[in-house]
């Protein structure tokens, strides 16, 4: 037990270091970045850079979700758009559009390099879109389990883990939701449609990050 506890220090120091080396490299590119140790504080950090009033939507996030934003925003004294909520094609497509209008756009990434370079891949491609322009506010929620080293096993990771796995959360038809492994096909069921690398934001701030302690998302 006690070995376990050591371990488990360390691993927080490590993640300590690493995250504050993150924001660096995400305040470095116009961005602002914050470390929380739990999942508690994650949220307590969003909902305080949330002004009270504000519009919000969200893209398909597991990670929002576990740390309770999204039911804290749905509860809350927030205008929200929620397109899983639809009752309609037609509808949820509304929503999507409105969602460029959006105070903040709530989100995840599929992976995170130790200098705060993202990269997030989508299949009809609302969730990169929004990301890269329209939402006055992105807010992303980021566990440490999506760090990579640098672009190229960014996108690996994106491709060859978060890809694979949510192929199979949504039941697809596709060689990786089968085997586990891109094969870079261009199934009908593909979700990989657009690749989005973030390196910079345009706006200064616009894109916020709160990088968690945690195992959040795939």
């Amino acid at each position: 037990m006690k070995e376990a506890g050591l371990m488990n220090e360390n691993r927080m120091r490590r993640n300590r270091l690493l995250g504050e080396r993150i924001v660096k490299g995400l305040e470095s590119r116009n961005m602002e970045g914050y470390y929380a140790e739990t999942k508690e504080d994650a949220l307590a950090k969003a909902l305080e850079w949330i002004p009270e009033g504000s519009s919000i939507s969200w893209g398909g996030s597991m990670s929002v979700g576990e740390i309770g934003l999204k039911q804290a925003v749905c509860e809350g004294n927030y205008k929200t758009y929620n397109r899983e909520a639809a009752e309609t094609p037609q509808k949820k497509r509304e929503i999507e559009l409105i969602a460029y209008d959006c105070d903040y756009f709530l989100t995840s990434a599929n992976a995170i390099t130790e200098d705060g370079i993202m990269v997030n891949i989508d299949g009809i491609g609302n969730r990169v879109s929004a990301i890269a322009n329209g939402p006055r506010n992105v807010l992303m929620i980021i566990g440490m389990n999506k760090v990579v080293k640098d672009v190229e096993n960014a996108v690996s990771r994106a491709r060859n883990e978060a890809a694979p796995v949510n192929a199979q959360r949504f039941q697809l038809d596709t060689p990786c939701s089968k085997t586990g492994t891109c094969f870079d096909c261009k199934s009908p069921d593909t979700i990989c449609c657009q690749f989005l690398i973030t390196r910079f934001s345009k706006v200064a701030k616009r894109i916020k990050v709160i990088l968690v302690n945690d195992d959040l998302g795939f």
